[in-house]
């Protein structure tokens, strides 16, 4: 858990790196059970008015990009010299 941030807690700031619609307008972290995540928000207009959708993902998690996919078994060369 980040010392400096209470658990149970977090925090969102504005984005200075929103570059296409689809960046989210918010982003910051949060604590829960003290476990560490990445917070992300959007502002999105609604039938009832304004309101931000969020997202969460783990600090630790590693992603895998879809440009790249992770290699199978499968895909490996044959030529093994074993």
């Amino acid at each position: 858990m980040d010392e400096n941030q209470r658990n149970n807690s977090g925090v969102l700031f504005k984005s200075d790196r929103k570059e296409k619609p689809n960046h989210p307008d918010y982003r910051g972290s949060i604590v829960v059970d003290g476990n560490n995540y990445w917070i992300s928000g959007w502002i999105k207009e609604g039938k009832n008015g304004k309101f931000m959708g969020l997202a969460v993902s783990p600090k630790d998690e590693s992603y895998v990009s879809e440009k790249q996919p992770s290699k199978k078994i499968d895909d490996m060369d044959s030529d093994l010299p074993f």
